[in-house]
């Protein structure tokens, strides 16, 4: 895959807003989402300025996106993060439809600074039984009524 001088630009701007969200007090992290060849979106991390877990720059970047766009799909839009996205940005970025991600630094150069992710991924691919923390199933027959609701709706939003 060809990467361009644009995507270094939109790289580079990723990689401008982490330096500044260290000296804000933020996390070092940036991201910026990209349509059409124009940043549509830009954020850094902001967990601990926000009281947020979730505040990482990329999902703040697809809040941002999602609401400048009206939607919640960012179907042909790139992001641009400063670091390999978290198990949870990840996610959000297969949810949100980003059709392609650039990434700066790696998880394991996010692990030698102290951002240590590589439990999740391990948590995800073991038994439920055997995490850290306990998942326990409960009233799944009542659960039920709702996705039937979901499921008999006819004017329902696909996602």
């Amino acid at each position: 895959m060809e990467i361009t001088e644009k995507d270094k630009e939109f790289m580079r701007e990723a990689i401008r807003l982490a330096d500044e969200s260290v000296k804000n007090g933020g996390g070092p992290f940036g991201a910026v989402i990209v349509k059409d060849g124009e940043i549509i979106a830009g954020a850094s991390n902001s967990v601990t300025l926000d009281n947020d877990p979730t505040a990482h720059a990329e999902m703040n970047a697809i809040r941002k996106a999602c609401k400048k766009l009206g939607t919640f799909d960012l179907t042909g839009c790139t992001i641009y993060t400063s670091c390999e996205p978290c198990p949870m940005c990840l996610g959000a970025n297969y949810w949100a439809h980003i059709s392609k991600i650039y990434y700066g630094n790696n998880r394991k150069d996010a692990h030698d600074i102290d951002f240590a992710d590589d439990f999740i991924y391990e948590e995800i691919n073991r038994p439920m039984v055997n995490r850290r923390v306990p998942i326990i199933p409960l009233l799944r027959d009542e659960a039920q009524q709702t996705f039937r609701l979901w499921t008999e709706k006819t004017d329902k939003i696909e996602y």
